[in-house]
């Protein structure tokens, strides 16, 4: 067993200085070896074997040798491989006291034992140790030193003194023995970038290789920023955050620690420093989509950052005013109004920079309502070949609003005005307007609105020149029985007055009764009564001047209404020629 481990020991050791070199294997495997424990040399190189060359205290001593021997005296020896040359001296010692130490490479952490022994393992006592000149220790009884573990300050030139009972006992001092430690690892070095950007990952590398002589040392890493731990102890060395911001910013740090952590090193220390993104690109978006929403829906607005770190925030302004809206990525408009119409914008702010986007424009659509058609009732009947002209408007609405035109529900026209020219009969029907506007360019919602009907009756010509003319030829006839009434009421005035005139006058006191038309008195005669019996002719110069009253005949029909008698009073020429009869005076009455 002790031969395999010596072995191993000492391919550690030619590990460490080459596979090149032609190397002494010593067992029992402490140094300097003595000769008392029948050490065995072993020769380790390249070339034929049974070709190797002893050397001993610088001569050739064994030429074409074995690979391996017992040594029986003591000296400095050396073996010769011709692939490889000459191996590095081993010096068997036979003192009085000797200072052994193991042949193994002697690493960081390791325990190491040092013994002091007397010439044929005589009893030795009150052993001191020695290193370069400084006592470390002494022993009443004990005859080892146990150096663990081992650090790199413990490298030196060891030597012991003890007092050996033998036939010329007395104090003895041992040769120096040189014992070199070897580094475990060496101080690790901490690798990655300084100024990583915000929201990319850090990768940090702590670069530190196991010791040739102990290549596969199991090792633990550890990562320390600003002093503190930074995940767990890991085999790996490399640490990666996936995604760092501004608060992984500081001083960072590895160690890299032996298994049992008896030796730990420390790298120097790496400043972090993680810098923002800065902000670009903030836009706008909205729901519904080209932000155009109908009075009194819901609109909502995001504000998005296309580059840039945080933590971010956010406000809303609208306009020029730059009022506060609100604040956060999302502004939400739960039933919008005609005055949140406007241009929109969003502010971002990392703490360190600000970025405005571009504007939004929100159109509030008012739904169209109230369609009407003016004239809402034509003033007079409409003939063939009038001029029309009808127009549809709505109350309220936003623009751009359509009109469809409606004559008995089908589709005749577009636009505000319909005019119809050279009308015909065939324009007769019911007529309707239709406002339309809508949402979107795609018009994913419509509004309408639908005016009261209206009614139009358009009259043909023959037919209005019939009504007419009746209507003329009416009037005349009225006109003509007028005209002949009046004719008929002057002209029985008149002939009433006539008969009048021709009647004979009565008798003093006495009313004379008309006759009628037609008597024997018409022609002027009239009877004498008493005085003349004889019929006389009486000439309007012979009547006397007498009070007349006139009534009527009786059974003579009216056409005019009944007219007071007026009483003229005139002189007539008598049978005087010219000479006024005093006694005589005529009164007309009409």
């Amino acid at each position: 067993m002790a031969r395999k481990v010596a072995l191993l020991l000492w391919a550690q050791t030619l590990g460490l200085a080459g596979t090149q070199t032609t190397q002494l294997l010593v067992e029992p495997p402490w140094t300097p070896p003595v000769l008392w424990d029948r050490v065995t040399l072993t020769c380790h190189g390249l070339g034929t074997p049974g070709a190797t060359t002893w050397y001993k205290d610088g001569q050739r001593w064994w030429q074409k040798g074995p690979d391996r021997f017992v040594v029986t005296e003591s000296g400095t020896y050396q073996c010769y491989r011709p692939g490889t040359g000459r191996s590095p001296p081993v010096s068997v010692f036979n003192d009085q006291l000797v200072l052994q130490v193991p042949v193994w490479a002697l690493l960081e952490g390791d325990m190491v034992t040092l013994r002091c022994r007397g010439w044929q393992d005589k009893p030795v006592a009150s052993v001191s140790f020695y290193r370069e000149e400084k006592q470390l220790q002494r022993f009443r009884d004990g005859t080892e030193l146990s150096l663990s573990p081992l650090r790199l300050q413990d490298s030196g030139r060891y030597r012991c003194r003890a007092w050996v009972d033998s036939v010329l006992s007395r104090w003895k001092e041992s040769a120096p023995v040189t014992v070199t430690v070897h580094e475990l690892f060496p101080v690790p070095v901490l690798e990655g970038p300084s100024e990583p950007t915000e929201g990319s990952p850090l990768n940090l590398s702590c670069l530190s290789t196991p010791s040739p002589l102990r290549p596969r040392a199991p090792l633990l890493h550890l990562f320390y920023r600003d002093g503190r731990l930074v995940g767990s102890p890991q085999g790996s060395p490399q640490l990666l955050l996936p995604t760092v911001g501004v608060s992984h910013s500081g001083n960072y740090s590895c160690q890299v620690r032996s298994e049992r952590g008896a030796v730990r090193k420390s790298s120097a220390r790496l400043r972090v420093t993680v810098r923002r993104v800065p902000l670009s690109g903030v836009s706008v978006s909205a729901q519904p989509p080209g932000a155009q929403v109908a009075l009194g829906d819901r609109l909502v607005l995001s504000c998005a950052v296309a580059a840039g770190t945080g933590p971010l925030s956010f406000s809303w302004h609208r306009g020029d005013s730059w009022a506060l809206l609100g604040t956060g990525p999302r502004l939400e408009l739960r039933h919008v109004g005609d005055n949140d119409s406007g241009h929109y914008q969003c502010r971002a702010s990392d703490g360190d920079s600000v970025a405005d986007s571009d504007p939004l424009n929100v159109t509030i659509l008012v739904p169209v309502a109230n369609a009407t058609i003016s004239p809402g009732a034509l003033a007079h009947p409409v003939r063939a070949g009038d001029p029309v002209t009808l127009r549809c408007s709505v109350q309220v609405g936003s623009a751009p609003v359509t009109f469809t035109w409606l004559r008995n529900g089908s589709e005749v026209a577009q636009g505000p005005l319909l005019e119809l020219g050279d009308i015909h009969v065939g324009h007769s029907g019911t007529y309707q307007c239709v406002a339309t506007n809508q949402l979107g360019q795609d018009g994913h919602r419509v509004f309408r609105a639908l005016s009261p009907e209206l009614e139009l009756t358009v009259t043909p010509w023959g037919h209005w020149d019939t009504a007419v003319a009746a209507g003329v030829a009416g009037s005349l006839l009225f006109l003509v029985l007028l005209v002949g009434v009046i004719v008929g009421c002057h002209r029985w005035h008149r002939l009433a007055s006539r008969k009048h005139q021709e009647r004979a006058p009565p008798e003093e006191g006495e009313l004379l009764e008309p006759h009628g038309v037609g008597s024997e008195r018409a022609g002027g005669e009239y009877g004498a009564g008493d005085r003349d019996t004889s019929p006389t002719a009486v000439t309007p110069s012979q009547v006397p001047t007498t009070a007349v009253s006139v009534s009527a005949p009786t059974g003579v029909p009216r056409p005019c209404p009944p007219r007071h008698p007026q009483v003229t009073n005139a002189q007539l020429p008598g049978p005087y020629k010219g000479q006024q009869d005093p006694g005589v005076t005529y009164e007309s009455v009409m």
